[in-house]
């Protein structure tokens, strides 16, 4: 097995981060984003079992437009595959559960399933993801984003005084 690299420099994949989402805007015509992509295959799997579900709601119907024509399904999968080399090339492909001692395999995997469900709801209540908001958004210099990631990072900051204790 390959030993572990250190992780990249952050200023540096910060400023590769900023020109992508540069080039993103130059090429495409709009900046990053993921929830959309997730949104568009729970229609696509919710229309399997009930079409005219999908078709009576107007909201589900503005996601049934052809999937491959959107390109952000093809940024997720390119996340997905640059992560998995990335992890692959760096030597930190393992199968493991990251969490401080003080907490169970179980209760790491509950949080961590709540806290992407409360992530993934307030993404289309917010009609947006994180990268979708913070970057796209902050970039544009959007009030809404710069008002949601002060209350993600207030958020985190307040939350973490209650949970600290299960990684030290």
């Amino acid at each position: 097995m390959k030993t572990e690299q250190k992780y990249w420099n952050p200023y540096l994949v910060g400023v590769g981060l900023g020109l992508t989402l540069l080039a993103a805007f130059v090429v495409m015509g709009r900046g990053l984003g993921a929830s959309s992509v997730i949104m568009r295959l729970t229609v696509l799997t919710t229309g399997i079992f009930s079409t005219e579900h999908v078709q009576a709601n107007p909201y589900f119907s503005e996601y049934t437009k052809d999937l491959l024509k959107d390109w952000l399904v093809f940024e997720v999968i390119g996340v997905l595959i640059g992560g998995f080399i990335s992890g692959a090339l760096a030597g930190r492909l393992k199968k493991e559960i990251g969490k401080g001692p003080n907490i169970s395999n179980r209760g790491r995997l509950i949080y961590a399933f709540a806290g992407g469900a409360i992530m993934g709801f307030g993404a289309r209540l917010a009609r947006g993801c994180t990268s979708g908001l913070a970057l796209t958004g902050g970039a544009t210099l959007a009030l809404g984003a710069w008002a949601f990631m002060f209350a993600v990072f207030g958020g985190a900051y307040a939350t973490a005084y209650f949970v600290r204790k299960q990684w030290i």
